[in-house]
């Protein structure tokens, strides 16, 4: 069971409330944050200490509040915008995009937009494919934006603080099935900059992984699993995407000399590429080909049956590590036995037994 006082959920709490009693002008607005649910209780406690002044419940119109919100900046308000689903944020790309980004090169320096866009992925019952989109890769394609993608409780906490008060446009992006989750974190007011994309979670020798968000998770099973059987992976978390600082990363495939990374989303013209085109301009010598796992290159089945073969799964990335360590048959088979225990323990569409709803 997860530590209640160190959840994911929690220090996104502890960062709003803690950032709203260090500057008056960071407020929060979205669909459903004045809610009793209060977007998953992240924004419950800002609400009860703070009131609706500075806890604002929008109108089901996302453009026009995007607009808004940008608004706000430039009096001087540092705004925190949640859309309870990536899939809701599409409305609002001409005023994200067209505007939010682009102000700070237009008018020559002299003009900023502190706001952050708050993005929730959802998988599992009653998602389908208009409210499970990892679409990470879109918003890191556009100039002026900054993009987070959390995976443990203490650096969403510090990466949040930092995208509030940070000057530019930030899109944070966070996946509904970490919410259980939990990890240590200061309860004291702290920033994890956002010049520091890559987190290091397990030291290893045989072969660097790096992933994200929940694949992190993913990752960090795989590496408990093999290394029952003399394999030492080393975990990379990428928890910034832009700016990215790829520093980490290539130290660590300098020592390995094998990579493969695990994708949230799709792996055409996904994180990936960006990370392998990297690689590649860098001129890393590896023994064996990198490899890219990834989302099936479809829109997410809303079947409870068809989706079991969508998303990557702890027994696919150890395959593939064994594929590129070329690990002996037995042994695979034996790892292959290990992780079928692992996933047949909790259904696929839900992350422990211990999930509630709402997705």
């Amino acid at each position: 069971m997860p530590n209640k006082n160190n959840l994911f959920t929690d220090a996104i709490s502890d960062a709003f409330v803690q950032s709203m009693q260090k500057n008056k002008n960071v407020i929060i607005m979205g669909e459903g944050v004045t809610d009793p649910k209060g977007i998953f209780n992240t924004t419950c406690e800002a609400l009860k200490r703070f009131g609706p002044q500075r806890v604002i419940e929008t109108p089901v119109s996302e453009n026009a509040m995007t607009g808004i919100q940008i608004g706000m900046s430039l009096l001087g308000k540092k705004s925190i915008f949640i859309h309870a689903r990536v899939d809701f944020s599409l409305l609002a790309f001409d005023q994200l995009i067209n505007n939010a980004s682009k102000w700070h090169f237009m008018y020559g320096g002299t003009m900023n937009i502190p706001i952050v866009i708050r993005l929730i992925i959802g998988r599992g019952w009653g998602q389908g494919p208009q409210h499970s989109q990892s679409l990470e890769s879109v918003f890191s394609h556009f100039p002026g934006l900054k993009v987070v993608v959390p995976s443990t409780a203490h650096d969403c906490k510090g990466l949040m603080i930092s995208s509030i008060f940070d000057k530019n446009p930030v899109v944070f992006i966070e996946h509904r099935w970490l919410h259980n989750y939990s990890s240590n974190y200061s309860k004291k007011f702290y920033k994890i900059s956002l010049n520091d994309s890559i987190g290091l979670k397990k030291k290893g020798k045989d072969l660097t992984i790096l992933s994200s968000s929940i694949m992190l998770i993913e990752s960090l099973k795989v590496e408990k699993i093999l290394k029952k059987f003399g394999i030492s992976l080393e975990i990379l978390d990428l928890r910034v995407l832009r700016p990215l600082n790829l520093k980490k990363l290539f130290t660590s495939i300098k020592k390995t000399k094998n990579f493969l990374f695990v994708d949230n989303g799709w792996k055409s013209f996904g994180v990936g590429s960006e990370i392998f085109a990297n690689i590649l301009e860098k001129k890393l010598i590896l023994k064996n080909t990198p490899v890219r796992l990834a989302c099936k290159n479809f829109p997410t089945p809303s079947s409870h049956y068809l989706n079991k073969d969508y998303y990557v799964t702890v027994k696919d990335i150890c395959l593939e590590v064994c594929k590129i360590l070329s690990v002996k048959k037995s042994t695979q088979k034996k790892i292959i036995i290990q992780c079928d225990k692992i996933l047949s323990k909790v259904p696929h569409d839900l992350p422990d037994l211990n999930f509630k709803g709402p997705f």
